[in-house]
């Protein structure tokens, strides 16, 4: 199962308690006080993995506690550490606290590692309180509470190029003609359940990433059809490609699908509507003599500025050239950020 929140609660350990103890040795005609301190409890921390994909392994456990300290003893021992809690997320999960929306961290890359709860601090032993003055305390100190905190982990794809539209556009067949994704492709609505990542290759040295986002619909960013839960993995392309069918089977007008995504991503995040966008009018194989659609969707893109492709992503018809295009405008858009 594909999961991309969890709320999960983080428990550091507690520290250990310190030792009130005194010296009892034959041959020493005088003893002292020897009561170790306890060992700091274990702390939490969240390491970005480039092997996992998904939160799933949250879902079934949403409580996390790393172990605790020991106490100290006698001699001057003292008490061992708790183990740290190294919980493993997939690169791409943005942490923040429950009920804000202040980011905490932001895993980017895989082998970051962020301290989510701090162990708590070993209570000193009576061998720390003695002095000249105070040569037999019996004092000790508690081990202090490790941190507990309430946490959500998103997750948001990480990916170069994002495939939009609505359902049944073609974007699965398009993933699964460019790259080795293997998508669930079907003749209904609402097939593609969780977004899907391909790595594109471009040449022997180059290759980019790219998503299939499930299909948008009016009142997407308000929940309706698969909602919010699948715009955040938009977030984070550089470049739309904005899918549209052009075949004469479809009802919908290629016009109106294309503002009402559009609206959807602005209603979401009003950058996302600003990010640089490809119009691909799709289907193209099953086009007759009637090019009304086509035309329609050309006469957009000319308004609207954006560059225009006519493709069958099933016929694999003007594929190559739209690769071509999308790893040129990656590369001008990473020597802007350089």
């Amino acid at each position: 199962m594909f999961v991309d929140q969890v709320k999960v609660t983080l428990q550091a350990g507690k520290g250990g308690n310190g030792c009130v103890s005194f010296r009892r040795e034959r041959g020493v005609p005088r003893g002292g006080p020897d009561g170790g301190r306890g060992g700091d409890g274990g702390s939490v921390y969240i390491v970005s993995d480039k092997n996992l994909n998904a939160l799933a392994y949250y879902r079934f456990h949403p409580i996390n506690k790393a172990e605790r300290g020991s106490h100290g003893q006698g001699g001057n021992r003292q008490g061992k550490k708790g183990e740290d809690l190294r919980l493993k997320v997939p690169v791409g999960t943005v942490l923040r606290e429950e009920n804000k929306e202040r980011i905490l961290f932001d895993f980017l890359s895989p082998g970051q590692e962020f301290l989510a709860a701090k162990g708590g601090k070993g209570g000193r032993g009576n061998a720390s309180f003695a002095s000249s003055t105070h040569q037999a305390p019996r004092e000790s100190e508690k081990g202090q509470p490790g941190e507990e905190k309430n946490l959500i982990l998103e997750l948001k794809l990480i990916a170069d190029v994002g495939l939009i539209g609505f359902p049944n556009v073609g974007k699965s067949t398009l993933i699964s003609k460019i790259s080795a994704a293997n998508p669930v492709i079907a003749d209904y609505p609402f097939t593609t359940l969780i977004p899907n990542l391909g790595v594109v290759d471009v040449d022997e040295f180059k290759s980019f990433v790219i998503a299939d986002i499930p299909g948008l619909i009016e009142g997407a960013h308000l929940g309706h059809g698969l909602g919010v839960k699948f715009l955040k993995h938009v977030e984070r392309t550089q470049i739309l490609v904005h899918l549209i069918d052009v075949s004469p089977f479809t009802q919908r007008d290629p016009v109106q699908d294309f503002e009402t995504v559009l609206k959807e991503l602005e209603a979401f995040n009003p950058l996302l509507a600003k990010r640089q966008q490809i119009l691909a009018a799709n289907k193209i194989d099953l086009l007759s003599e009637d090019k009304k659609r086509l035309d329609m969707v050309k006469e957009l893109a000319l308004s609207e500025g954006l560059p225009f492709f006519a493709i069958s992503a099933l016929k694999e018809e003007g594929l190559k050239e739209l690769i071509g295009v999308l790893a040129e405008s990656l590369d001008l858009l990473g020597e802007k950020t350089d």
